[in-house]
């Protein structure tokens, strides 16, 4: 009789011990919250700046911020991804006159991004994923640099607000039951028109094709 006791609570130990270490499941309901830190690196194609400086171009640099998203599962393989987030960049010239003075403007970026993910993996202490979305890109607080306005006098600077679409990869592993480590990669279409509006060389436009990646590494709970 204490042989089967024994028996039984090594078994029920056991059974435990499995149930801790089972993985985390995304399953259909769940929402999943994560908190990121981003790097937006901006893969930009820039047209002339015209009609003033022709074939002279820009460049735009890398942001880094902090980034929440909200994914629903809405079935156990399909879910739902907002991101929200927002960086500031700044546009330099690349040579001959804009290059000269360096840094031309610099402006907040909002690209709230909404994808739908395929999660392959219900059950799996590594649950890899991909999705596609759109994204509204909106721009704020565009400024003009002082250098610029120390060139041409005083300068507004506006940007317009870009819609396309949306790329993703990424992987939570299981840290607990309930929290897990993520990484994520973006892929995101953004298109803007870059108007200056100057005292001394009137008004300049430049299209900039911004396309970023968005890498993420962050940590996330599933409720």
């Amino acid at each position: 009789m204490h042989l089967k006791k024994m028996m039984i609570v090594a078994a029920m130990g056991a059974m435990g011990t499995a149930l801790a270490a089972a993985p985390a499941q995304a399953k259909q309901g769940d929402v999943l919250v994560r908190v990121r830190g981003i790097m937006v690196a901006p893969t930009e194609k820039s047209g002339s700046i015209l009609p003033g400086f022709p074939g002279e171009k820009v460049s735009v640099n890398n942001g880094i911020a902090p980034e929440v998203d909200v994914t629903y599962m809405a079935t156990d393989h399909i879910g739902f991804e907002l991101i929200a987030a927002t960086t500031k960049h700044s546009a330099s010239g690349r040579s001959g006159t804009t290059g000269g003075i360096g840094k031309l403007a610099s402006t907040w970026v909002l690209p709230p991004t909404l994808t739908m993910q395929y999660h392959p993996i219900v059950e799996g202490h590594v649950r890899p994923y991909i999705g596609a979305g759109v994204n509204y890109t909106l721009f704020y607080n565009e400024d003009a640099s002082s250098g610029l306005e120390d060139a041409v006098g005083k300068t507004k600077v506006h940007m317009s607000d870009s819609f396309g679409w949306a790329g993703q990869v990424g992987v939570d592993i299981d840290l607990n039951d309930k929290i897990f480590l993520n990484l994520d990669v973006k892929y995101i279409d953004i298109d803007t028109k870059v108007r200056l509006t100057t005292a001394a060389a009137g008004t300049q436009n430049v299209k900039v094709s911004l396309d970023p990646f968005v890498f993420g590494v962050g940590v996330g709970m599933r409720f």
